[in-house]
């Protein structure tokens, strides 16, 4: 019973958009930590931001509580944790083709490497798939992305930055 109530609330919370990229659930972009439901009823979510002092995280909590109040639940505490930071590693696959189709590059590669770093040569362009790409500026629209252009179709384009 506590593994299937466990799962329902993991479930209420993983149907959350990130604001700022809304293809992705807090799911998919692994922001979504832990799910707990305590005795009485009460859920306890906790969630990573992609960087503290992101501007996402007060309208994640809304949504949040938002979500779990349509589903019946009463009580819900939404904890931000910066520790450990959050990493693109925490993407799951999905979110990193939901990315792609929404004309944002994925982050590639991992940001937690054991042994030698792999140096990014180029960045694939979610539209027509040329690594004939370049960095326009480091920050795009949002911190967590680089702004790019690609030379084969001129097409500016966000990268979601590996870190």
């Amino acid at each position: 019973m506590v593994a299937a109530t466990r799962t329902r609330a993991w479930e209420v919370a993983a149907t959350v958009y990130d604001p700022e990229v809304p293809v992705l659930t807090i799911e998919d972009l692994g922001i979504l930590r832990d799910v707990e439901e305590a005795e009485g009823g009460r859920v306890v979510v906790t969630i990573t931001p992609t960087y503290s002092g992101c501007p996402a995280m007060d309208t994640i909590r809304q949504d949040l509580e938002l979500a779990y109040e349509a589903a019946g639940y009463g009580d819900v505490e939404v904890r931000l944790v910066l520790a450990p930071a959050w990493t693109t590693d925490w993407m799951s696959d999905e979110g990193k083709r939901k990315l792609s189709e929404y004309g944002i590059a994925p982050p590639s590669g991992r940001a937690a490497a054991a042994g030698p770093i792999r140096v990014q040569l180029g960045v694939k362009c979610p539209r027509c798939g040329s690594l004939n790409t370049r960095e326009v500026t480091r920050f795009g629209s949002t911190s967590c992305k680089a702004l790019y252009e690609c030379r084969a179709c001129l097409e500016p384009f966000d990268f979601f930055k590996v870190h």
